[in-house]
This record gives structure tokens, sequence and C-alpha cells, in this order.
């Protein structure tokens, strides 16, 4: 995107407004949903990285070459991903037929098929807008999960100088931490991370033991009661079978909740019955644009409405308080320490300064 295109794009963005209820929203009381999207914005160069379609072909791609998968069932996969509507299905499938037959999924070749995909993402990052945004946010207490299986956002952190940290649904402890707020620059990966042969599951019943867990259940739906959940670059999200246990299914009364998804609107028909749809899941649906172009800067631009507000735990300005660094309190310390029995009454002069 050259300077002029960039320029173009922003005027568009400044003309934009946003919801008042979201961006009066304390970043603390947010819970981001990153998914593919963001990678996508990230790193366009890695194209498994724009779709769940995409990655899936690309780990098919990796299969083959490294010759972990029979030409016959490559075929039959990607007819599969060219047919079948559920990806995540796919996906499974396809994580199942590079397993061993006795139902473990440890060890299998899917996870070096993801490594041979997503080798040195930190070479591959070239705009890096929406990833700043996202980490001045989690500054300010923003929680973090996502479904996609890199850790592009993680390298990011690091960077720039960020303690971050990948967190899996089966470290219980982990989770029960990040969940209470205490690993503020960690970031739930819900479907594993792909350097991780051991976490990698699009299966609910590969997490029956955290979907057992009423401990775990307990703090992940209240999340989903307490905070706005944020989804940013999501288009199967509340299609993904984990998403849905863990959030969608299992907590009542979604119509009083208030969480929001940013999405592209190609199509103002579809747009508009998706907003309808998603409010019954208490979800309100904006468009960011009818070009994904403009996703990073409407991102960015929403991030500085929300840092904007002030916290109500902030020093709140007291009518007494005045310009300066005199306040009340100090003046009658001052008062105290030269003897003066009763304060004299502060006012200010003419050209801003305290006086007694």
């Amino acid at each position: 995107m050259d300077s002029s295109e960039r320029s173009t794009i922003r005027s568009e963005q400044k003309s934009r407004k946003f919801l008042k209820s979201l961006i009066r929203k304390q970043p603390r009381d947010l819970l981001l949903v990153i998914g593919t999207g963001v990678s996508a914005a990230v790193a366009p160069g890695i194209p498994a990285l724009c779709s769940w379609r995409s990655c899936i072909e690309a780990v098919i791609e990796a299969a083959e070459q490294l010759e972990v998968l029979h030409p016959g069932d490559v075929a039959e996969f990607r007819k599969k991903v060219i047919k079948d509507r559920d990806l995540l299905v796919v996906a499974h499938d396809l994580i199942r037929k590079m397993s061993p037959r006795t139902g473990d999924t440890k060890p299998n070749f899917f996870q070096d098929c993801l490594m041979e995909v997503f080798d040195n993402l930190e070479q591959h990052i070239q705009n890096p807008v929406v990833l700043h945004s996202i980490l001045r946010l989690m500054e300010r207490g923003t929680m973090v999960l996502t479904t996609n299986y890199d850790n592009l956002l993680e390298i990011f952190g690091q960077q720039q100088g960020k303690p971050m940290e990948s967190l899996d649904l089966k470290d219980k402890d982990k989770v029960l931490q990040w969940a209470r707020g205490h690993i503020k620059y960690g970031v739930l990966h819900i479907h594993g991370l792909y350097t991780d042969p051991c976490g990698m599951v699009l299966d609910p019943s590969g997490y029956k033991d955290v979907t057992q867990d009423p401990e775990v259940m307990g703090v992940l739906q209240n999340l989903y009661r307490t905070k706005s959940f944020l989804f940013l670059g999501c288009g199967e999200t509340l299609r993904d079978q984990i998403f849905q246990a863990l959030f969608l299914y299992t907590v009542k009364n979604k119509v009083d909740l208030e969480h929001y998804m940013l999405v592209l609107k190609e199509n103002e028909d579809h747009f508009f019955k998706l907003q309808a749809d998603m409010l019954l899941h208490g979800i309100k649906v904006v468009s960011y644009g009818d070009c994904f172009k403009q996703f990073p800067e409407y991102v960015q631009d929403l991030t500085a409405q929300i840092c904007k507000q002030k916290s109500p735990d902030a020093d709140r300005v007291d009518s007494t308080t005045l310009l300066g660094t005199s306040c009340v309190d100090c003046a009658k310390r001052k008062l105290g320490e030269n003897g003066t029995d009763s304060p004299k009454r502060i006012k200010q002069s003419d050209n801003g300064i305290a006086t007694i």
C-alpha cells in the first residue's frame, strides 16, 4: 500500500463514527478474540495465515511435500477443502489422518506440517499496526485469547520488550491465573500453538478435562458474562466447536450481554442480516469498511479512542484542586510546617499560580 492509499484510507477512517458503547469501555473491561484476519493483516506474505481454508490447504501441501500423507488422501482432502462448509471438521479429520490409530493424537505429523508452514514467522511481519494496538490495550489490562495456531503477537511483543506468554487450555493453573487477570501479557490459544506438539486440538472431546472441570469452566464463563469480548479478524469463530463449548453454548441469557465483532461489509444484505442474528448472541456487529486494507487503521483508531478514556480509579480532580502542583492538602501541610494553626484561604491569581 503506497502513501497516497494510506492517506485516503485514514481520511475515510477519521470520518467514521465509532459506537459510543464500545469506545467508552475501559481497556480492562475488554477481552480480545483474535482470529486469522489479524495474522493476515500482519503477515500477508504467508497465505496460510489468511484464513482457515488457506491454512488447511498449506498443511495439505506440506504433507504432500514431506510425504507424510498418501497421495490418494492428499487428493481427497483437497476435494473436501473445496466442497465442505465446516472446515474445522476437515482440519480435525486431517489431524486424525496424520496421527496414530490408537485414538491418541500424540505424536503426529500434523505438527511437523504446521512448523513447515509457519517457519520463521518473525521474518514475515510487514504491517504491525494491529499488533501495536493490541499491545497498547494489553498494557492497560485488556485480556487476549486466540483461535490461531501462530504466535505472531507474542513474537512481536517480545521484540517490544514485553514479557509475553503463550498459554494452553490444558495447563489448568496457567488458565486460572490468566482468567483471574494475573498474567498481564498472556495469550490463551484455545486450539493450541503450532510449536507445542501436544497442545493442538480441534475437537472439543480433546478438552474433556477442561470442559468437565467446574472451576475452569466457571472462571471462563464468568469472563463471557463480565467482559466485553471484541472479535478481531474472526470469521469462523462463532462456529468454532471449542469456542462454543467454552463460551457460546454454556452461558445463558446471552441477549443481555454486550460483545462486539468487527467485520468486512462486502454485501449490505448479508451484513445487516448478520447484525440481526448476532444480537441474539449479545454481539454487536460493526463494519470496519468495505475493504480489508481498512482493517489495521480502523483497529488503530478504535484503540486510540478506547485508550483516551480516563480510568475511574485515576486520581480525580477535586473542585478545590488548583493548577500546577499545589493542592489544598499540600498547602495545609506547608502551613502546619510553618507553625500556623489555621490555614488561610487559598486562591488562584490571574496567572494561574496558587497563592495564599
